[in-house]
């Protein structure tokens, strides 16, 4: 008989969010891996949970070389429980090369439960929650950052991301430039913690608001683009951005003004004054 891996959710702010099961969860498993074996020891502290089997480090840097290790476990008939720092294992955090792992291995994969900042700052956003896209962390480089909205600029579906406190300020600032100053976005700031901090304004105003600079785990909503309401001829289009050239506007600019006046994709712009469709 092999054993299980058991992906535990972890509080992402309040201890008490832990539910029963990952309590007698610790307590049981043979192994637990953690991301961070001191912050694990915090949280059992807290939660009065005595861990009686072997605690492993299991984060980014060894997550490639822990996992053979930890499937002999699993082969051995041992339950191994992943647990990171916060939220679900393998969600923007160590535990999917593990789980493909022990997928391939034929050996049971489950879950425990629990608190997700994803799904917590979408249901508080105010945005539509029936169809969303989970977006994690953007590249940090400012060319690759951008490169990445600008694909998700035409995305229908609400999006969620996540980002440093340090970063967030120029994030914002590249989303308004690629999907639009209006465009609605909400930042979700230490969720569930006694600072809880949501802020919903357009992403113009987002980014001036980071400006002031912020701290704490960040979590951005950001609403999907609008239907296409405006006219799409590709000549009035043309013209449009022509005349803002002859104002002295530069094209690149011209096209993004035309594109978020109409509530269109930059794209369809793009493509009436270069390719004449």
């Amino acid at each position: 008989m092999t054993g299980r891996l058991i992906l535990a959710a972890a509080p992402i702010g309040r201890d008490d969010d832990a539910s029963p099961r990952l309590r007698a969860a610790l307590e049981a498993a043979a192994v637990v891996a953690a991301e961070d074996t001191r912050r694990l020891r915090r949280l059992t502290d807290r939660l009065g949970v005595t861990v009686t089997g072997r605690v492993v480090s299991y984060y980014d840097a060894n997550e490639r070389h822990r996992a053979p290790e930890l499937v002999g476990a699993l082969r051995d008939g041992q339950d191994v429980l992943v647990i990171t720092d916060a939220g679900m294992p393998g969600v923007s955090d160590p535990g999917y090369r593990l789980v493909t792992a022990a997928v391939d291995a034929g050996i049971a994969v489950t879950a425990l439960p629990g608190p997700s900042a994803v799904t917590t700052a979408l249901a508080v956003s105010g945005l539509p929650t029936d169809r969303f896209c989970f977006e994690g962390f953007l590249p940090r480089k400012q060319g690759e950052r951008g490169a990445r909205l600008a694909e998700l600029a035409e995305e229908k579906r609400t999006m969620v991301f996540f980002e440093a406190p340090h970063r967030l300020a120029a994030t914002l600032g590249a989303m308004a430039e690629a999907f639009g100053a209006d465009r609605r976005g909400v930042a979700c700031r230490e969720l569930t913690k006694t600072y809880e901090e949501i802020v919903r304004a357009p992403l113009g105003e987002l980014a001036d608001w980071a400006a002031e600079g912020t701290r704490g785990e960040i979590t951005l909503v950001v609403a999907g683009a609008p239907p296409v309401v405006a006219s799409r001829e590709p000549d009035e289009l043309a013209a449009a951005v022509a005349g803002r050239e002859a104002d002295g506007v530069p094209r690149k600019q011209a096209i993004s003004d035309v594109a978020r006046e109409r509530k269109i994709p930059k794209r369809v712009v793009y493509d009436a004054v270069h390719l004449g469709r």
